[in-house]
């Protein structure tokens, strides 16, 4: 099976008083603005950061649910929260890590287990393998 999926942007003027706009296949985002302030200055808007921090987060936590069904387990929450960290380096800006905070009600599993398959799904979640970066998980059972 292969499946594509489709975003876009757009961009007009400079780096720092240009304006972009950026649209997903499925019209979550649909000419959402960003630029530079969303990005370096916190002005409101998005940013690629935060949307690939959501994406991981999203897809992990799919992914651990998927480990956790074939261990037999479901969970009754999950919530994960991850963070995106974007360096300056001599070369110029590089995403080198995200860091996953999962915290979950998982009823029967043992944390030793748990641990396992929450670390078996952050190897294995598809936006974890394409990102050339540390990816942390910091996981907890409530």
């Amino acid at each position: 099976m292969k499946i594509n999926r489709t975003g876009s942007a757009a961009w007009t003027g400079n780096l720092k008083q240009g304006k972009g706009s950026i649209s997903t296949q499925s019209g979550a985002l649909k000419a959402y603005p960003y630029g530079f302030g969303s990005r370096f200055e916190g002005i409101p808007g998005t940013n690629p950061e935060e949307l690939i921090a959501a994406a991981h987060a999203g897809c992990f936590t799919m992914a651990l649910s998927l480990a956790l069904g074939e261990a037999g387990y479901t969970a009754d929450r999950m919530s994960t929260d991850a963070t995106v960290v974007l360096e300056q380096a001599a070369e110029g800006f590089a995403i080198n890590a995200s860091h996953l905070v999962l915290r979950a009600r998982i009823p029967g599993i043992d944390e030793q287990t748990f641990q396992s398959i929450a670390a078996k799904a952050k190897a294995g979640c598809p936006v974890s393998k394409v990102l050339n970066a540390t990816v942390t998980l910091d996981a907890a059972l409530e």
